[in-house]
């Protein structure tokens, strides 16, 4: 990657993601777009346009203008959000997506673009889900997610785009919050750690999913679009995680280090639908296998660290 556009860059993985290759391949060398103007560091930092992805013409103007050579496309509607707004999220999803892939057919661009443990469902293998499985959706998010995966691949075969992205499990962040989907629990109740000493969970105890702390995460997205394609057997859905955990044991790490946490309990039917649709833990051997990936983060480590970010002050050091 020498020039980079990345749509939707005020998001959750675009806002660090962003600053990340800013960082990497250069101030300029990275442009920033999303549909609104904020005052944040991603908007000061370096070039940033205007853009809504689903206007197709001017995603490849902005591209021309700056000479991108690779699409990093991450504006969407995620999956408790677009249950809500269905019909929003396909024309935003998968119109976004098809605009990206035209774009990165027209100017020659490698695209990178997330799908995520969504894109399973509850007839999908629920423990050690394997890279290539059964995936029957049955959420609005789910579907974009298999939809996009799909249409990543048939870019790649048909017209020789060089796709590639991972399916990410729930991502968990000091810098930006919660944005709309069924994992933003694991990232909420860092904050009420820290602020009241206490969390309502919306998911049940005993309901485990994969989660990935966004270090791991962005380290991941840039290993696989540095990686040899001649390497790359899978390239639209690499299985990626970190950790897999029920609300009960990442309140119990958290008592480590605030003793006096309270964990309670009240249900969300629509987001545990969701979260008992989607696997306890997945299989990211391929992805080890064909590009190196590996995570630094598990859930000990993670707690010890988001808590320090977050500015606990009585904070207790342990081995």
């Amino acid at each position: 990657m020498k020039k980079v556009l990345v749509t939707g860059a005020l998001g959750q993985i675009g806002s660090e993601l962003t600053l990340k290759m800013r960082e990497i391949y250069g101030t300029d060398n990275v442009v920033a777009t999303d549909i609104r103007k904020t005052e944040s560091a991603v908007v000061q930092s370096g070039p940033f346009e205007i853009l809504d992805v689903t206007d197709e013409k001017e995603m490849v103007n902005i591209a021309k203008k700056h000479e991108v050579d690779t699409i990093i496309h991450l504006a969407a509607l995620l999956s408790a959000t677009a249950e809500k707004k269905p019909l929003l999220a396909w024309n935003l999803n998968m119109g976004g997506l098809v605009n990206a892939l035209e774009a990165a057919r027209e100017l020659n661009c490698r695209l990178f673009t997330p799908s995520s443990i969504g894109a399973f469902g509850p007839t999908t293998p629920k423990d050690g889900t394997p890279q290539d499985t059964i995936q029957r959706p049955n959420t609005m998010y789910g579907v974009n997610k298999v939809s996009g995966e799909l249409l990543c691949d048939y870019y790649h075969h048909k017209f020789g785009v060089d796709t590639r992205g991972l399916r990410f499990p729930g991502l968990i962040s000091y810098v930006t919050p919660p944005g709309g989907g069924t994992t933003d629990y694991a990232v909420e109740i860092y904050y009420e750690a820290i602020k009241n000493r206490k969390y309502t969970s919306y998911i049940a105890k005993g309901t485990y999913m994969d989660m990935m702390y966004m270090p791991d995460a962005l380290a991941a997205i840039m290993a696989l679009m540095e990686a040899d394609a001649s390497k790359l057997k899978h390239r639209n859905s690499f299985n990626v995680s970190a950790m897999s955990f029920a609300p009960e044991q990442i309140a119990s790490e958290i008592k480590k280090h605030i003793p006096d946490f309270i964990m309670n309990y009240e249900v969300d039917p629509a987001r545990q639908s969701i979260a008992d649709s989607w696997p306890n833990s997945i299989d990211s051997t391929c992805a080890m296998e064909e590009w190196g990936f590996k995570a630094e983060y598990d859930l000990e480590k993670m707690t010890k660290d988001m808590l320090v970010k977050l500015g606990l002050k009585s904070f207790l050091v342990t081995a």
